[in-house]
């Protein structure tokens, strides 16, 4: 065996899971005007595909938890992401405390999942990534 990295058959997945996150994370997020219904099982299987670290809950809203160093650093990414929530008009339920935060994300107004739903997440993922200072 030589000492180079090894290669699993899970990186060509996670290289898979980057590129689709990437390119989520490039679009932008629809106001939703209500009378569409949620994406189906098979839609959102699909884009969860896409993420890394999401769970989907009840087939309802997606969540995930980021940790930090300290309760500052996560009321920072708190307010990065406060920010990213008024430019695409798509607001996630935000809990902040001691060394974490918790984003939930759904599309209110249909009370369900939507494809801006999988977008605000990839790019929530991409703030973290534009920061390393802001990583545990």
């Amino acid at each position: 065996m030589n000492g180079g990295p090894q290669q699993t058959a899970s990186a060509p997945l996670a290289a898979a899971v980057n590129a689709g996150a990437q390119e989520l994370a490039q679009k932008h997020c629809v106001p939703c005007k209500g009378g569409v219904p949620p994406l189906d099982a098979v839609a959102v299987s699909g884009y969860l595909s896409q993420l890394r670290g999401w769970a989907v809950i009840d087939g309802h809203h997606l969540t995930k938890v980021y940790g930090f160093k300290n309760f500052a650093e996560a009321l920072s990414f708190a307010d990065r992401i406060g920010a990213l929530a008024e430019e695409e008009q798509h607001h996630p339920d935000l809990c902040v405390s001691w060394g974490k935060l918790r984003a939930d994300v759904w599309t209110h107004k249909i009370d369900g999942l939507t494809e801006s739903d999988f977008i605000f997440a990839a790019k929530i993922d991409a703030l973290l990534q534009a920061a390393p200072a802001q990583q545990p």
